[in-house]
């Protein structure tokens, strides 16, 4: 399950934007992630708590944001929704095309407390 792998990089990389804030914890993480990018959602969610535990990211939620296939076509020069499975050109259906949006996965935005943000009493 590289989804595991992933979600380790990917807390390193929360870790980092978190150290560099000063924040006091991380509250939630925002993937982009299209259907190119070789990566399933659903195992990402589940490997994401087993990598994040024990750090700043453990109780933040993950938000993962879908990201459509586009393309343009070397012919026309359009740029046009494609679907996963058949990288077409949708202005001209020609089979000589580029993917411009679809494969990646991007981490998108952290949300982190600050270290000096007001502690809330517990209650008892």
């Amino acid at each position: 399950m590289h989804e595991l792998a992933i979600c380790q990089a990917l807390i390193g990389q929360v870790e980092r934007v978190a150290r560099d804030n000063g924040a006091r914890r991380v509250l939630s993480v925002t993937l982009a992630i299209g259907p190119l990018a070789g990566v399933e959602p659903k195992l990402l969610e589940h490997a994401y708590p087993l990598a994040a535990a024990g750090t700043v990211a453990q109780d933040a939620q993950l938000v993962i944001e879908s990201v459509a296939v586009q393309v343009r076509c070397r012919k026309c020069k359009a740029e046009t929704a494609a679907l996963p499975n058949r990288l077409l050109c949708g202005a001209c259906n020609d089979w000589q095309v580029d993917v411009i949006a679809g494969d990646e996965m991007l981490l998108q935005r952290v949300e982190i407390e600050p270290a000096d943000a007001a502690v809330e009493p517990m209650m008892q």
